[in-house]
Parts: structure tokens; C-alpha cells; sequence
């Protein structure tokens, strides 16, 4: 009941996927309104979510973003996330950084839950994860200075990246939600994990 699919998510999706295959006809896409594909080694990706915050976008929250990016042998190369709604472009290349608008962009240093401002994400398609989630929500809510909730986990990693935010937290993230937001934390000098503390792999919803 909360998975929405607009015109405007079909028509952003299509013409990125004309301009990607002009641009790199070689490079597979993966995106979240197509059938699923799996990647397979030795392939390149394009890994697109037309609009992530497309509730926002229906409800003109400004909170909707273009999330696209390339995988390479399984590693992520470059990451890319547009809120066309504020005109920020978070963008960054593995080994070279990660930027907003152009200029370098870095994690916070908190050292401390007690001195982190949060995100979390709901996970609303999955309404069976809700007693759990919201255990985790109020645990991290007591620790915390405060939470926050977009609706966009693009942009809640985005956020991370540019030091909005101190952490974010969801469950069941789809490839496309996540990549491009995974590369920018890291090269922002943040750290992405599971909820075993393991690396996330981009070829599967996130634990």
C-alpha cells in the first residue's frame, strides 16, 4: 500500500535509460521500474532509481531525488544523487572524493550516539518489520541528541555524506536506494555496514 509507482518515475527512468545507452552502450541497467536483474561478475551497471521519494513527490515535499549508479566488477566506481527540488548535486568518484555542488564534502566527527542527530527509514513496504523497527527507533532515540525521517534514503545518505546527519539507519534497502548513497559515505570518509557489522553488498536488499 505504500509502494507507489508514478508517470513521471516510468518517464525519468526511460529517458535515463536512452541517454545511459547512448552514453555507454555496453554498461547493463539495473532500475527499480524494470524487472529485477541480478548482477552477474564481469558485467558493468548503471544501478538508477528514477524518483526515491516518490510518496514525497506526490505530495510535493521537495524531498524527491534521481539516485544513479556504476558498478564495475562488483565495485562501486560512481555515485550520483540530484534533488531537482533544491538544485543539489551529490556526486562522488571512488579514490577521488565525494562532493556537493562541487565542493569536497566529509562525514561528521561525533564521537558519540549522545552527540549524533539521526535518520532513520521505516521500511513502509514491509509492514512485518514494524515491532522491530521501531524497538531499534526508540533504543537509538534515547541515545541520541534527535531522529529525523525524509522518506528518501538517498538523501538521508546524502545527508550523512555532506555531515547533516551523523548516521542513518533502515532495514530492506533495495540495491537502488543504496548505491549510489553507499559510495558517497564512504568517500566522504563514513562507514556503510549491515546489522551484523559486515560490508553491504549492492546485489541484494540490505539486512
Amino acid at each position: 500500500r505504500a509502494d507507489f509507482v508514478t508517470q513521471m518515475d516510468v518517464a525519468v527512468q526511460e529517458y535515463l535509460r536512452r541517454e545511459l545507452q547512448l552514453a555507454a552502450p555496453d554498461v547493463i541497467l539495473i532500475a527499480e521500474e524494470q524487472q529485477r536483474i541480478y548482477m552477474e561478475p564481469g558485467h558493468s551497471y548503471w544501478i538508477l532509481d528514477p524518483i526515491d521519494g516518490t510518496q514525497n513527490f506526490i505530495r510535493r515535499v521537495g524531498m524527491s531525488a534521481i539516485s544513479l549508479a556504476y558498478c564495475e566488477g562488483g565495485v562501486l566506481q560512481f555515485g550520483v544523487i540530484y534533488n531537482p527540488f533544491t538544485e543539489e548535486l551529490f556526486h562522488a568518484v571512488r579514490g577521488q572524493g565525494a562532493f556537493l555542488n562541487g565542493r569536497s564534502m566529509q562525514v561528521t566527527a561525533s564521537p558519540a550516539l549522545a552527540e549524533s542527530l539521526m535518520a532513520i527509514g521505516t521500511s513502509p513496504y514491509d509492514r512485518q518489520l514494524i515491532p522491530q523497527n521501531w524497538a531499534l527507533f526508540q533504543a537509538v532515540h534515547s541515545h541520541c541528541l534527535d531522529v529525523r525521517r525524509s522518506g528518501s534514503a538517498a538523501l538521508d545518505l546524502a545527508y550523512v555524506a555532506a555531515g547533516r546527519y551523523d548516521g542513518y539507519i533502515e532495514r530492506n534497502l533495495k540495491p537502488w536506494d543504496m548505491a549510489a548513497g553507499i559510495l558517497l559515505v564512504e568517500e566522504a570518509g563514513g562507514r556503510i555496514s549491515d546489522y551484523a557489522g559486515q560490508p553491504v553488498d549492492v546485489n541484494k536488499n540490505s539486512d
